[in-house]
């Protein structure tokens, strides 16, 4: 027998551990709005250590942070006081995001301190040890499955209390072994390649911070590479690492030592026509 309306809204709710009554129907006729209409973002950002991630991402519009990791205690964003130390604590900050507030960015510190929090997750669910218990990889498909519930909540907050979520992880290179090339490294995110393929997919944009390096050779030396320490966003993917940009910004945004990081707000602006300010 076909489930009614009522009981698909239940389903889902459990699933996404809310009250049916929070749902909205998305394909509701009464809510259709134009294609060209600016909605909140879902941006991952990563990039080399000490490069000053989560203060880029505090640049944001009206930022709360949630940190999984102590780095950022010092910075001046507005954050909740205590530590993501299990996906109940996740959920619970996510609930209370939910209800009437003045913030319009949730910042996420960092994906990579999430991971293994998923695995203990998943682990206690299913009475083992630890993630290569399962055999056989079968402990990340599941791992992806709670890696998609965790999306499914981040877009429902999105849309509730219309929020940009700007997610944060570390760069890390990795091997890529194409069928028609050599092999090669490029900077993709800090996470089982499972996981880094369903955030890589799930974001609008992928912002890669990086320091602007020139590479020196003499005659019978080894390439040398030198910087001057000025810091660059990379929008559009390359084969030394991952991006893309769902707005059309330029490939390198140069911020140089700009603490606001204007540039970029800069170009998003123009790119979405004046909706996106920060």
């Amino acid at each position: 027998m076909a489930q009614t309306t009522q009981e698909q809204a239940v389903q889902a709710a459990s699933f996404l551990g809310c009250d049916a009554s929070e749902l909205v129907n998305p394909f509701d006729l009464s809510a259709i709005v134009s294609s060209k209409g600016f909605q909140p973002m879902k941006i991952v950002l990563y990039g080399v250590p000490g490069i000053g991630k989560t203060t880029f991402a505090g640049t944001f519009p009206s930022p709360i942070l949630l940190r999984t990791e102590n780095g950022a205690a010092a910075l001046d964003i507005p954050t909740f006081p205590n530590l993501i130390t299990s996906l109940q604590d996740l959920d619970a900050a996510i609930a209370a995001l939910r209800g009437i507030h003045q913030f319009k960015t949730l910042i996420i510190d960092s994906l990579d301190w999430m991971e293994p929090l998923v695995w203990q997750y998943v682990c206690t669910k299913e009475g083992k040890e630890n993630i290569e218990d399962f055999g056989y990889g079968k402990g990340y498909v599941k791992v992806d499955d709670v890696w998609r519930a965790i999306q499914a909540k981040l877009e429902k907050l999105r849309t509730l209390r219309d929020m940009n979520i700007v997610t944060i992880a570390h760069a890390v290179p990795v091997t890529i072994d194409p069928p028609d090339s050599d092999p090669y490294q490029r900077y993709s995110l800090k996470l089982h390649k499972r996981g880094a393929a369903l955030w890589m997919e799930w974001a609008e944009m992928i912002l890669f911070l990086n320091y602007k390096a020139r590479v020196t050779k003499r005659e019978g030396e080894k390439a040398k590479a030198t910087g001057s320490g000025d810091r660059v966003i990379y929008t559009a993917e390359r084969p030394a690492y991952q991006a893309k940009s769902r707005w059309p910004l330029e490939p390198e945004i140069f911020i140089g030592n700009d603490p606001t990081w204007a540039a970029f707000h800069e170009q998003l602006s123009t790119a979405t026509e004046g909706a996106y300010h920060a």
